[in-house]
């Protein structure tokens, strides 16, 4: 069996770093159009190639979602574009819309096809006909079970990859179809600007009686009766490969960079100690509860998941200090600060291929060797003394819970 693909999140150039560095396969980000997450960073066309040079050094692939609904005024855009992301290098193209899938094939023939999850892809027949077609992967629909994934398997060409997503933030509406936000708000989730509204707390006004709310409970516990809890499956990947999924993909390009290092390691660790035969250290199990999330589930794999209605807030019970952007190998760091911290607080460490340790943090001093109780200017460079060499862009965190009450 072929090792299962890990696709990372890379919303800008930062992220994609991390994603990079810390163990995935491949990448997937988007250009300034056509993709589903307005308002992550994005890459420019001055960007792009420097990204896909960046992972490709690394011997890490690029996918580019192009899987947004084109209108007939963006229709013409999309040739010169598509032939940009293939000058660029990208590897494939993420797609939803057949037009655009068929002038993938004419303007970018270099680069692989993959089927959005937008397309709703929820049985053999609706994947193999895609593939018929000429693509080379597709992400199935989020609603599968494991069994409904591994018929879909089994009774397509074997040379279709699937992917399927393994980690992060699930939408109420059906593969993330919804006009719920554009009704609302005007931001349209189909354009990659979803404001969310399904988070929101609901209460029912009687037409006659404005001004007074009545609550809605779906059950005893509250009232976000739209409300989805984030997909995890740390605990379950030997039942994804067994399945017969090629790729799993971490959501997240509009997430910070510190989830994407956290995320992807977590997951890395754990795929690479399932295929050595080992079971799965418990501390890259638990680095999933160290980002910032809602309370999970594993999606629909195992039946319905139910819906978490108490709120739709998120658990934050760690918090990212500093970058380590060098060390040498008595221990000194170069760090470049993301959130105050004082000399001599509990910290912990983690990095690129490295187990997280504890420490206290150590002496400070500002680049001109002055000495630092505490560094406070974000983003500001400073010399730290670690107990130990550790690798550029590795994570100083501390434990702080910054959850919503």
């Amino acid at each position: 069996m072929a090792k299962l693909e890990l696709l990372s999140p890379a919303g800008d150039m930062e992220r994609l770093r991390m994603a990079v560095l810390y163990g995935a396969d491949s990448v997937y980000l988007a250009g300034t159009a056509f993709g589903m997450r307005a308002f992550a960073g994005n890459f420019s066309p001055e960007e792009l190639p420097q990204a896909v040079r960046f992972a490709h050094s690394h011997g890490v692939k690029v996918h580019v979602t192009v899987n947004t609904m084109p209108r007939n005024d963006e229709v013409v855009s999309l040739p010169a574009y598509m032939e940009q992301l293939q000058d660029a290098g990208v590897d494939a193209l993420i797609l939803a819309d057949l037009g655009a899938f068929t002038l993938a094939g004419k303007y970018a023939p270099k680069c692989q096809r993959h089927i959005s999850t937008q397309q709703s892809i929820a049985n053999y027949e609706c994947a193999t006909a895609w593939h018929d077609l000429g693509a080379d992967r597709v992400v199935l629909a989020r609603e599968l079970s494991l069994p409904e994934i591994a018929e879909i398997r089994a009774k397509t060409p074997k040379e279709l990859e699937i992917e399927t997503f393994g980690h992060g933030a699930m939408c109420v509406s059906y593969s993330g179809r919804c006009l719920l936000s554009n009704y609302m708000t005007g931001r349209d989730s189909n354009r990659g600007a979803c404001a969310q509204p399904c988070r929101y707390q609901y209460a029912l006004v009687e037409e006659k009686r404005p001004g007074e709310y009545f609550p809605v409970f779906e059950d005893e516990k509250g009232t976000y009766i739209l409300n989805s809890r984030d997909m995890c499956t740390i605990d379950h990947l030997q039942d994804l490969m067994d399945a017969g999924i090629d790729c799993i993909k971490i959501e997240g390009r509009a997430k910070s960079a510190y989830y994407a290092a956290i995320v992807t390691g977590a997951y890395r660790h754990v795929i690479d100690d399932l295929y050595a035969g080992k079971a799965p250290d418990p501390v890259w199990l638990d680095e999933v509860n160290h980002v910032s999330h809602r309370v999970y589930s594993t999606g629909f794999y195992y039946g319905y998941p139910g819906q978490y209605t108490e709120h739709s807030r998120y658990i934050r019970q760690w918090q990212i200090c500093a970058i380590v952007e060098s060390c040498d190998e008595n221990g000194l760091a170069l760090c470049s600060l993301r959130n105050k911290f004082s000399q001599g607080d509990p910290l912990e460490l983690v990095g690129p291929d490295s187990k997280p340790f504890s420490l206290e943090a150590g002496k400070m001093t500002d680049l001109e060797g002055n000495t630092l109780q505490e560094p406070r200017t974000p983003q500001m460079k400073f010399y730290m003394q670690l107990s130990k060499q550790v690798p550029a862009y590795s994570i100083l965190r501390r434990a702080v819970d910054l959850s919503a009450k």
